[in-house]
């Protein structure tokens, strides 16, 4: 087992994120995840990703607030507790429309090592 604790998450930045602080909550440490790792995102209003695509999927639980979400044209709006698989190679565009922060987990596989 490994805990880490909130007050020990690091911050990193995500490329082609805007308005947006990320902290590191599992992954890229000894004893951690193998797969995978967790980040917990704080987006201001405005704030967003994209539109941009990874070669690798990636997974999004909003926790708070509200993040509208645009695939191929197609826009909708996650509230808390929602959560959507975004396809490896997908372009998306990921903002907060509201006027509060929103928080939101991300799930994603650790590159492949080159």
């Amino acid at each position: 087992m490994h805990i880490k604790r909130f007050k020990d998450a690091q911050p990193y930045e995500a490329p082609n994120h805007f308005g947006c602080y990320g902290l590191r909550l599992q992954g890229f440490e000894q004893g951690g995840p193998e797969n995978q790792w967790v980040g917990y995102s704080q987006f201001l209003p405005e704030g967003g990703a994209g539109p941009d695509s990874t070669p690798f999927e990636k997974v999004y639980v909003v926790l708070e607030g509200e993040m509208t979400l645009t695939i191929d044209g197609n826009t909708t709006t996650l509230g808390p507790l929602d959560s959507c698989t975004i396809p490896a190679g997908e372009v998306r565009l990921l903002e907060n429309r509201s006027n509060q922060t929103s928080k939101m987990l991300v799930v994603i596989p650790y590159p492949p090592e080159s």
